[in-house]
């Protein structure tokens, strides 16, 4: 592998079928785990999905078609182990737990994403269609780039389309009602939010040219729903 940069990093990943989703440096609060020898983390990078882009290279996969559970996460697995083992980097997942690793907080250290209405986080260009599969932590410091502030596009949105769009009103101020969201995905009356994906979720303006085509958002809804 050429000398290790950050640009490199994010062109193996995308070669590989993963977007770089950013980085930062670990500080304490960040609750990132040291290696097992005990040495602290110096850099930490993201990999997930953008939108549709990445589908592709997961559909075409072994794990895809080998019938077994989770394959999504067993491919980001593959791929990202892959990717560090070439360059000395341990790999952290969300799928990792109890205790789970706070990818969300991560993610908000490496761009700029913020909290949505719908308690999934929003990035002001991909909207809520965006996804982290998993992140790489060196021993060493990369040259990561600055992480630009914007702001987050909830904030100018009045009318909040999202919090009407759920036909069993599963996203209250109380949290969300997990029971009533999967018990309309099962039923035939949810088969729309089952093809299509969440319809709070497309009822978001924001980052409309990246929402799931019908099998990605399908493959998702199915697994909300578990065997």
């Amino acid at each position: 592998m050429p000398a290790l940069s950050f640009e490199r990093l994010c062109a193996d990943a995308a070669a590989a079928g993963l977007a770089c989703r950013g980085g930062f440096y670990p500080e304490p609060r960040d609750g990132v785990p040291p290696f097992a020898d005990g040495g602290a983390v110096a850099a930490l990078v993201l990999f997930g999905f953008v939108g549709g882009r990445q589908w592709p290279a997961f559909a075409s996969s072994a794990e895809r078609a080998d019938g077994r559970p989770n394959p999504l996460d067993r491919w980001s697995q593959r791929i990202l182990d892959e990717i560090g083992a070439r360059c000395g980097a341990r790999g952290l997942y969300p799928s990792q737990g109890p205790p789970w690793l706070p990818f969300q907080r991560w993610a908000k250290r490496a761009e700029p994403v913020h909290d949505s209405p719908l308690g999934i986080l929003i990035h002001p260009d991909f909207g809520l269609w965006h996804a982290y599969r998993g992140a790489l932590a060196f021993r060493a410091r990369l040259g990561l780039p600055a992480v630009e502030w914007r702001a987050s596009p909830c904030d100018s949105c009045s009318e909040k389309p999202c919090l009407h769009g759920c036909p069993v009103g599963a996203f209250t101020p109380g949290g969300f009602d997990r029971l009533a969201c999967s018990g309309h995905v099962a039923a035939p009356a949810g088969i729309d939010c089952l093809r299509c994906g969440c319809r709070a979720r497309r009822s978001c303006p924001v980052g409309a040219a990246y929402r799931y085509e019908a099998q990605q958002a399908q493959f998702h809804m199915e697994a909300f729903l578990g065997p």
